[in-house]
Formats: structure tokens, sequence, C-alpha cells
């Protein structure tokens, strides 16, 4: 049977485009149906625009600093609005270079959400598109409690992007990292802050000693934290929100600016999708694929974050890239979840590559692991006086040698664990590690330095 296309992907996000341009260069004609703007999540609404509200909301803390090696900072004011629109000038700088990639690339962009008709068939706007293969990339989507009172009134990570003025008061609902990124970002950014848990910690999932010291961070520089939440309630006020909060026989009621975040969860972006014309499989409300991207129907697959494995945008390049490469270039390989880095950019920041310390306890026995931890002031932090802490730790399986785990909170740890996750990766024991010499002075060169 003949088609319109080899490939047709469902979704130009990062995986997407990935899988798309990768077919392209094998040979293969492919579509691409994209209904917002390219790039998805991470470029347009979450990675790519959060980094650089998160480098602005580091200078307060710059000028401070500064006066310490001498220098003397005058007056100082944020423009809110030329922030917002500088951010948003770069998020449009590269959505045209993604549509130029894939120009190049001769894939053919439908700027519409491409829906199933059938198993091979997509209406796209008002047109059906028939392909060999098919690729799902629609990726996630934030979604809102709806056992939460007034929940309408708060707003999710999306909107985040686009606030005309700088809240004076905001509220964050949730623990988990965008939560504690947006919190840190708007503390930093001098608006006073409160975060919403129902856990008695932020960041559940990670390693304990990296959740404490991020969360006693955080408090230090000014996030208030309101723990062990029973219920939340919002109500809408003449001067912006009240969220009461229920916690025991104790209510507290916070006030915000109009606007609070509800940093509750994400979730597939699957719905209308007419996935009920095809036999692909939907399990816990993920798009069901086995460990080559492939659904239950043979010639369709799904990469990235509405299959919900790992979602994180380097994730699913790698999967994309492992479809195409696999399906159109004849070269067969499939992601690895082993040892996969991850950041949360909060303040202080934090990264993360292999198994918790609980994990690997779960996995190894606690007998078997040994645990190095360091935990120190930078040498930056001298001349200003300031309390700032460095926690590195490692986690060894004594009966290998081997390092399990390598964790970070502190400046730049996104940018150490990175270099830290290719020895992981590789297998390195603790005898690589303490064999490889030291940077000095650097923070980095406690990894290679713990005893």
């Amino acid at each position: 049977m003949s088609y319109d296309f080899d490939l047709f992907v469902i979704g130009a996000g990062s995986g997407g485009i990935a899988a798309a341009r990768r077919a392209a260069e094998y040979g293969a004609k492919v579509g691409i149906a994209e209904s917002g703007r390219l790039g998805g999540t991470c470029v347009n609404r979450g990675c790519v625009p959060k980094k650089l509200l998160v480098y602005a909301s580091h200078f307060p803390a710059y000028f401070e600093e500064a006066q310490g090696y001498g220098w003397q900072v005058g007056e100082r004011h944020l423009d809110w609005s030329k922030l917002i629109r500088a951010v948003d000038n770069e998020v449009t700088r590269l959505n045209g270079i993604y549509q130029r990639m894939l120009d190049n690339s001769q894939v053919q962009v439908f700027r519409d959400r491409g829906v199933f008709v059938d198993a091979h068939g997509i209406q796209v706007g008002d047109r059906k598109v028939t392909a060999d293969k098919i690729l799902i990339a629609v990726g996630g989507k934030p979604t809102k409690p709806d056992n939460i009172p007034g929940i309408e009134y708060a707003i999710t990570s999306d909107e985040m992007f686009h606030l005309p003025h700088q809240p004076r008061r905001f509220v964050v609902l949730g623990g988990g990292y965008i939560g504690v990124e947006f919190a840190s970002i708007l503390n930093g950014l001098g608006s006073q802050v409160t975060q919403i848990i129902r856990a008695d910690q932020i960041l559940r999932g990670f390693d304990e000693d990296i959740r404490t010291q991020i969360h006693e961070g955080m408090a230090k520089h000014g996030v208030q934290f309101l723990s062990g939440t029973e219920g939340i309630a919002i109500e809408k006020t003449e001067s912006g929100l009240k969220i009461h909060v229920q916690s025991g026989d104790q209510e507290t009621v916070v006030e915000a600016d109009g606007v609070s975040l509800a940093a509750t969860g994400r979730i597939p972006n699957i719905q209308n999708l007419g996935l009920e014309n095809t036999q692909v499989e939907v399990r816990q409300g993920a798009i069901a694929v086995n460990p080559q991207s492939q659904t239950a129907v043979d010639h369709i697959f799904a990469v990235g974050d509405c299959t919900d494995r790992i979602n994180l945008t380097p994730v699913a390049i790698k999967e994309g890239r492992a479809f195409a490469d696999a399906h159109f270039g004849g070269k067969s390989w499939q992601m690895s979840y082993d040892n996969v880095p991850t950041a949360v950019f909060s303040n202080p920041e934090a990264a993360t590559v292999g198994l918790t310390e609980a994990e690997a306890v779960e996995r190894y026995g606690a007998e078997a692991i040994k645990i190095y931890r360091s935990r120190f002031r930078p040498m930056y932090y001298t001349l200003p006086d300031k309390d700032e802490k460095t926690l590195m730790k490692l986690i060894v399986n004594q009966e290998t040698d081997r390092v399990l785990g390598a964790h970070m909170v502190g400046d730049d740890a996104a940018e150490i664990i990175q270099g830290v996750a290719i020895a992981l990766k590789m297998g390195a024991t603790k005898a690589d590690f303490d064999a490889t010499v030291a940077i000095h002075p650097s923070a980095a060169e406690e990894f290679v330095t713990m005893r």
C-alpha cells in the first residue's frame, strides 16, 4: 500500500523533532504536526525560559556578594516587563531555528494538531494524511487537583512566563521540582514566597540528604514553607487571593497578589488524540510502549513525556533518535534508563545521577553500601562572609567498589554532575575517583578527595 509519508510525527517537541530530522537524514519522507509553538514544553514553557529566569534571580545575590570583593554596587531595580519580554524574544528566536532545521531537513510541517482517524490515517486540520509509521510525541501538560476549592484561581507553570506584573506575594502549591524551582526564582527576584506542601519536605523521590539540604537552603534564603498540610482552599478577594491551609486543628491563611502557582504534577497530553480509533493501549494515563518505544500497534510508536517513563527533554531526544536509527537507519539500539542525570534549578541548585541512598540500600542491603559525604562552604563565599554550604555525596557498593550514585547541592551542581555522570555510566569505582587528580581550588575536586 502507498502512503503519503514514510513517517508522520504527531507533536513537534524535543523528541518529535529529533526523530523527524534523524529519519529524514536517512532519506525518509517525513511529516510532522504541531498546533503550538515548535519546540514543545522545554523550549516554550519549561527548560529554556525557566533557566533564563533562574539566571535573572541570581543577580540580587551577586550584587550583595560583589561588595565582599571590593565592588561598590549602586541602586538597582528589576524591570519585570523587560525581563519577560526578553525571555519571550529568545523563545521566539528558538522557534525560528527549529523551523529552519525542519525546513533544511525537508520535513513537512503541518501547523495543526494531528488526530488519528484510523491506524494509518491522521486528520490534520482540514486534510487527512497517511503514513507507513507514526510516532506520537505529544508530551505532557500541567494538571491542577480537582479537590481544592477555588483551584480555578491558580495558574499552572505554563502561564508563569506571561505574568504582566511581578507578584509581591506569591504562593506555590506543591513540593515537586517545578514548584521548588519557581519558588526559588520568585524569591530571588524579590517576591515574598510561601510554598505549601502536603509532606514534611520537598522533592519526594530525591535522595534524603538532597531534600534536606535544599529545603534548609531555600528557607534560609527567605522562602516560607507550610508543610504537612491536610486541606487547602483558595478564596478570591478584591486585593488578590487568600489561601486557607488546614494542618490538624490549625488553619493558616496566606495572601497572594492575584496569582498562585499550582505545581501539583503533569500528565501525558493524549486527550483528543483519536487513540480510540487505533489499538494503542493507554495504561495509567500514559501511552504503553515496549523498550523499543513501540505501542500495541506494530507501526505506531511513542516517545517522551506522553509515555511517562523518565520525563526529561534529553531522554525524549534519545528515544526519538533511537527510534529513527532503528527503523530508518538500520542501526538498532534502545534508550538506556540507567544513570540518567538530572538537576533541580532551585536556590541552592541540586543535581543527581544514579541511585539514592534508600534505593541502594533496598537493592543491595545496608551492609553492602558505604556513604561518603562532604559539606563545606565554597571559597567564593569566604570574602562576602555568607553562610552558604555545598553538599556532595557518593554512594558506593563496598563489594564491587562501584559508585552507584552521586549527588550534589550547591553552585554549578548541574555542570559538575554532568561530568560525574559519564564516570558512573562507564562503571567507575571509588578507586577510580580517588586516582583522579583534583583541580584545585575548585568545589568539584571534593568528588575525588572524599575519604
